[in-house]
């Protein structure tokens, strides 16, 4: 038996020797999703800057040993990527447009004394970190062994991250998710994912609140 558990210990150990850069991407972010869910620190924009922008970078430089510019982090070619970002933004302004109308939406990003510019600033801090995590860490640190399969990979806790808002929303997530992902690795950059996020975002919060609020 000591002998059963000392052989299958070793293995566990060579398995993550042979994978220690997937480990510690998917470990690091699991853990970084998970104290930013129960240890939130600060406000909204704080908590996603620390668990999703800060630490994943920390753990490039200090654990990866790696340039976190190879994380997404370059705007690579704006050429290659800005058609996607404009097509998509106007096919998404038609479909929030609609969305807009559905009560359980509106009821929950309804917001008190909104106003749109503290709202696009702190959105530009919280989403920024939130796509760094996803499109940039998890997709670039898994792209060397997963190649585009890391695409599906990020998808995941992307979606499970918004249980809890409107069951629509969640569900589109498991789309949209793909659709950031795809944008993000054919540009190598998680910039574009991140202005397609930020305008869906503050678009449609925005006009659910200054048209119905």
């Amino acid at each position: 038996m000591l002998r059963f558990i000392t052989e299958e210990l070793i293995g566990i150990g060579q398995f993550l020797r042979r994978n220690f850069r997937e480990t510690v991407v998917i470990l690091s972010a699991t853990l970084f999703l998970t104290l930013g869910y129960y240890y939130p620190i600060g406000n909204e924009w704080q908590n996603s800057l620390l668990y999703y922008g800060v630490f994943p970078i920390l753990v490039i430089l200090a654990v990866l040993r790696k340039n976190p510019l190879d994380f997404g982090l370059r705007f690579s070619n704006p050429r290659v990527w800005g058609k996607y970002v404009l097509i998509i933004c106007l096919i998404s302004a038609v479909v929030l447009f609609a969305a807009s109308f559905i009560p359980g939406l509106q009821s929950y990003y309804h917001i008190g004394s909104f106003k749109i510019i503290p709202y696009f600033l702190t959105s530009c801090v919280s989403l920024a970190a939130s796509e760094f995590l996803y499109r940039g860490f998890l997709i670039f640190g898994l792209s060397e062994k997963f190649k585009e399969g890391s695409i599906l990979l990020q998808m995941v806790p992307f979606t499970l991250l918004h249980l809890g808002k409107p069951g629509i929303e969640t569900i589109s997530c498991l789309f949209t998710g793909i659709l950031f992902g795809y944008v993000a690795y054919r540009g190598k950059s998680f910039w574009p994912a991140f202005l397609i996020h930020l305008f869906i975002n503050v678009f449609f919060v925005g006009l659910v609140n200054l048209r119905f609020g």
